[in-house]
């Protein structure tokens, strides 16, 4: 396995992280032209984990979007649905409760978390609802939820400036620090057909959130959402 299709077959996208889950940070830092490592900062302003508060933090990888949480003093679980990349989480950080579980049946009780934060990985999921209704199911009333996700950049001409670099530099680039660059074609495809900001806004009213709202960063090229479970 290489690289998933668009159907987004579970097995498919957990085995193709697993594939590139040694080099998966490098390869994020070199493709984001260094801008993950801001994008990860302003998901943790918005997250604002205090301690001894809960935070599930979803499609964690090897758990580098996990340690602001835990640097807050919060009680952090990163989950994710790829093995490969949950044993190099645990090589680099053996002290952390890393856990398997896919998005669209979470292996939590009801109301557990006090937060709940995904970065980069909703848009992977088989099925979008199903996993924000999950999410809501496991956060507990008057928590929040934070989506930090590639989005459509805001002007139009930029936007079209971007696509072209998805679709034609990004593998090519990913070639140079990936061992499967097949993995970051489909990156590129999925960010093309990924809803927009307003539409991934009502996907969070749908699924139940209240103040649901959300933030431009890079112009738009990665959006924050963020939404409440009310008391």
């Amino acid at each position: 396995m290489t690289r998933a299709s668009l159907d987004k077959q579970p097995h498919e996208v957990a085995s193709m992280f697993d594939d590139v889950a040694e080099r998966y940070d490098l390869t994020n830092d070199v493709i984001s032209l260094g801008q993950a490592r801001l994008w990860r900062k302003a998901v943790a302003q918005a997250v604002d984990a205090r301690p001894a508060q809960k935070v599930l933090d979803l499609a964690a990888g090897t758990a580098t979007s996990s340690q602001p949480f835990a640097q807050a003093g919060a009680y952090v679980v990163p989950c994710d649905f790829s093995l490969g990349m949950l044993r190099v989480g645990k090589q680099r950080h053996p002290w952390m409760p890393f856990t398997a579980g896919d998005a669209m049946k979470l292996p939590f009780k009801d109301d557990t978390f006090d937060a709940v934060t995904i970065s980069f990985g909703l848009r992977n999921v088989q099925d979008t609802g199903a996993a924000l209704r999950e999410m809501y199911r496991v956060t507990r009333p008057g928590g929040r939820v934070v989506i930090c996700e590639f989005s459509e950049p805001t002007w139009g001409p930029f936007r079209t400036v971007y696509i072209e670099y998805l679709m034609r530099a990004l593998p090519p680039v990913a070639r140079t620090v990936c061992t499967n660059p097949d993995a970051y074609v489909y990156l590129a495809e999925s960010i093309r057909t990924w809803p927009n900001q307003p539409e991934l806004a009502a996907l969070l009213q749908d699924a139940g959130w209240s103040k649901v709202a959300y933030r431009n960063l890079t112009g738009g090229v990665v959006a924050l959402h963020r939404g409440f479970k009310q008391n």
